[in-house]
């Protein structure tokens, strides 16, 4: 009866619909609603027929299924019955689930080693990934993008700690030398005024810069001149120091043998000065270019 009202409920035209929709029989929506929960039906014949149909009757090995409860716990040495374990836990629900296959594994196993069954993967096992060759192609030059942007971030740290240890090593260099100078001038202030007698700090420096000397000298030396320097040397020889050649020595400077006063001063025998005649106009004797123009108009 009740497939038949379904029926002619479905049959009913859109008309009817409307005319039943205007009396209030039909609440608003696209379906009827219905007043009452219909009953759920255990039809256990009907199930057990269904599993006779598709019950197939093959051997164990075939079908693997074994049917077990919870293996016992060891913390508490008994087994966990469904009733003690609480739905609405989620970590007892996933234990008794973990339990229950571990049970079923443990009878399992033994089961298929006495009928020769391998349960392991030999060594040299291949199997075909899922993923293709294009797809482990991308994520192997992603991999390898990231690594070499951590590599190059890792090679700027390293460049930046370098230069602040750079740094570092320029400021306490300064600040040494600023320190050093400081003394420097403390103790010449010190020596002005008569509070110290002693010059330690002129032998400090001198030390140290001859030292500086010393040691520079000792580099050139063991360098010595590249390849080509002595090949040149060897062709055309030495000629000797010429930068700096000309430059004065303690001995020139107090040498005064060669000075004469008069050639220096301009006092010489026709060459003028206080008494002289012509003086430093004596020495050019071209005569002027006016007195070039009148020679040239009088030769005319």
């Amino acid at each position: 009866s009740d497939s038949g009202s379904d029926s002619e409920d479905s049959s009913l035209s859109d008309s009817e619909l409307q005319e039943a929709f205007a009396r209030g029989e039909l609440k608003p929506g696209l379906n009827v609603v219905l007043e009452e929960r219909p009953k759920r039906r255990n039809d256990t014949d009907g199930l057990k027929q269904c599993l006779a149909e598709f019950r197939q009757q093959l051997t164990w090995v075939e079908r693997l299924d074994v049917t077990l409860g919870p293996v016992t716990d060891p913390v508490s040495q008994s087994a966990s019955t469904s009733d003690a374990v609480d739905p609405e836990n989620d970590f007892q629900r996933e234990m008794s689930f973990y339990r229950q296959a571990q049970a079923a594994v443990l009878e399992a196993l033994p089961r298929l080693r006495k009928l020769q069954v391998p349960t392991r993967r030999p060594d040299d096992y291949f199997a075909e990934m899922a993923k293709s060759d294009q797809q482990m192609q991308k994520i192997r030059q992603k991999l390898k993008s990231k690594q070499e942007a951590m590599e190059r971030s890792e090679k700027a740290k390293q460049l930046r700690a370098m230069r602040k240890y750079g740094k570092k090593v320029q400021v306490e260099i300064l600040q040494r030398r600023q320190k050093e100078k400081k003394n420097m001038l403390n103790a010449v202030k010190k020596y002005q005024k008569g509070l110290s007698d002693k010059l330690d700090f002129l032998d400090e420096e001198q030390t140290s810069s001859q030292g500086n000397k010393k040691g520079n000298a000792s580099q050139r030396t063991k360098k010595g001149p590249n390849a080509k320097r002595r090949y040149k040397n060897q062709k055309f020889g030495f000629g000797g120091k010429k930068k700096g050649s000309k430059w004065n020595t303690k001995e020139s400077f107090n040498d005064v043998s060669s000075f004469q006063s008069k050639v220096a001063h301009n006092k010489g025998p026709g060459k003028g000065g206080r008494g002289g005649k012509g003086g430093k106009k004596a020495l050019n004797k071209r005569p002027g270019k006016r007195a070039r123009q009148k020679m040239k108009n009088r030769a005319r």
